[in-house]
């Protein structure tokens, strides 16, 4: 298992072959048996899942992900398809799917590069390299620019520089400060900003700064501040009000199942007054709704 605090944990008496045949009896024939793909995949570690890939293909000869892809459709099929993948390369998946054509989903960027530790970030710098042949320091600079550009490499990078005149002083300062990435360091930092400004340093960021540079930023500060809870305002927002920011609520959910999922689901109860099972569950429908319901786990 990846962390303590998940949703997702070892399946017991696991046996990859009989998932195998398990997986196999549901995609064979006319139509596809959902619930026994979600009775499999939503239950298994991302460690018994990469067994279960590998029984797949030298029993069957072909790639688990492309039987599923070719059954599957729609978020159902975004969610399985993340749930094989490593933890690092689904975020480099994910930063690459974000940066491919017209346009930048910015917020995939902010949430991974923001949220994640060094060691992850450097996982996720070798797979990119390894999977898309260019590094991902040299796709997030083509694909974006100015300052937030400079924080998105700095944060990949962990290498600041700071102080050079065309940038507004406070940005640079703000940039040197949080990129260097101790927690307890930057957590004594933010206290005495209070002390000595008398102002809250979220506060600050939301009056001088706007965009994607004021949403990266705040996703720096929150994350250190509170991680869990950084996720669950990203997933109320990815539901409340009209329509739902699928892209989000799927990374989220897939991405920490394993990781820290029982601390979002209370910070959300929390914050929010409500579960983030009810929130789900009225945001979502059929097998869409059904696996992640599974990986948020009960009520």
């Amino acid at each position: 298992q990846i962390g303590n605090r998940g949703t997702v944990t070892e399946a017991s008496g696991f046996d990859a072959e009989a998932d195998v045949q398990k997986l196999r009896g549901a995609m064979k024939g006319t139509g596809t048996d959902e619930a026994a793909i979600i009775d499999v995949l939503a239950h298994r570690t991302i460690a018994q899942r990469q067994r279960i890939k590998e029984a797949y293909k030298q029993t069957v000869g072909k790639e688990l992900a492309d039987d599923l892809s070719s059954e599957l459709s729609g978020n159902f099929k975004s969610v399985v398809l993340g749930l094989l993948m490593l933890a690092p390369v689904y975020d480099a998946y994910e930063l690459k799917h974000a940066m491919k054509g017209a346009g930048t989903e910015e917020a995939c960027l902010i949430d991974i590069l923001a949220s994640r530790t060094n060691d992850e970030i450097n996982t996720i710098n070798s797979v990119y390299k390894k999977e898309y042949g260019k590094t991902l320091e040299q796709d997030v600079s083509g694909d974006t620019s100015g300052m937030f550009k400079r924080v998105l490499v700095s944060l990949l990078t962990d290498i600041y520089e700071a102080g050079e005149a065309r940038w507004g002083t406070d940005e640079v300062k703000f940039l040197t400060v949080l990129c260097v990435r101790n927690r307890n360091h930057l957590l004594r930092v933010f206290e005495e900003y209070q002390k000595i400004s008398g102002k809250d340093i979220e506060e600050s960021i939301k009056r001088e700064m706007s965009g994607c540079l004021e949403d990266v930023f705040l996703a720096i500060v929150k994350c250190i501040r509170n991680k869990p809870a950084f996720f669950a305002e990203r997933l109320y927002k990815s539901m409340k009000g009209l329509g739902t920011t699928d892209s989000v609520l799927i990374r989220i959910m897939v991405a920490r199942a394993e990781i820290d999922m029982l601390d979002i689901k209370a910070q959300f109860l929390k914050m929010y007054g409500k579960t983030l099972h009810s929130f789900i569950k009225g945001d979502t429908s059929g097998d869409y709704r059904k696996i992640l319901l599974e990986l948020c786990g009960g009520e």
